[in-house]
C-alpha cells in the first residue's frame, strides 16, 4: 500500500514551512503526486526523494532556478547529489579539524613555558580566516536564496496587481 503525506506532515518531517512547500509547488519545483477529493496536496515517497535532492542541491549553493533545471534535466543522479553533499561536508569537517588543531597547539603553547611565535599566530589566523570565509560564503548564499524567494514573491504580487488593475 502506497503511503501519502499532507503538506503539513511534510513540513514537520523536513523542518520546512508549509509556505515554502507551497511556493516550491507554485514555481513547479516540488509538486505533489496527488490530491484528496477536497483538494489537499498529497506527497508520496518519490516526492520525498525529489525534496531530498532539492534540499541537497540548495545546500550546495545552487539557486532555485539552477535546481529546477538540474532536476528537470536529470543531469545529476540522486546518488551523485548525495555524494556531492558528502564531499562538501567532508571539506567542512577538514577545515574545522585544522582550526581545532591550530587552537590546541596555541593553547598548549600558552599553558607551557615555550614562547608563542608569530608563525604560531599566523597559522592560527590563516585557519580562522579560511573557516570565516566559508561561513561568509554560506551566509551570502543563504541571503541570495532568500532574496530569490522574495523576488519571486514580489514579481507575483506585481503581476496580480497589474492584472487586477487591467481588469478594472
Amino acid at each position: 500500500m502506497k503511503r501519502y503525506w499532507k503538506v503539513g506532515e511534510i513540513a514537520k518531517l523536513t523542518g520546512l514551512t508549509v509556505r515554502t512547500l507551497r511556493f516550491y509547488n507554485q514555481i513547479e519545483l516540488f509538486s505533489p503526486s496527488g490530491q484528496t477529493e477536497s483538494g489537499h496536496r498529497l506527497y508520496d515517497e518519490s516526492d520525498l526523494v525529489r525534496l531530498q535532492q532539492l534540499l541537497s542541491l540548495k545546500e550546495l549553493g545552487l539557486s532555485l532556478d539552477e535546481i529546477k533545471s538540474v532536476l528537470a534535466g536529470e543531469q545529476i543522479s540522486p546518488l551523485e547529489i548525495v555524494n556531492l553533499q558528502m564531499a562538501k561536508l567532508k571539506e567542512q569537517i577538514k577545515l574545522q579539524q585544522k582550526l581545532l588543531e591550530q587552537l590546541q597547539h596555541v593553547s598548549k603553547l600558552m599553558q607551557g613555558t615555550a614562547p608563542i611565535t608569530v608563525e604560531d599566530f599566523t597559522q592560527l589566523l590563516q585557519a580562522m580566516k579560511k573557516n570565516d570565509e566559508k561561513l561568509v560564503i554560506a551566509r551570502q548564499i543563504s541571503w541570495e536564496r532568500h532574496l530569490d524567494v522574495l523576488g519571486h514573491f514580489l514579481t507575483e504580487v506585481n503581476e496580480e496587481t497589474k492584472l487586477k488593475e487591467d481588469n478594472s
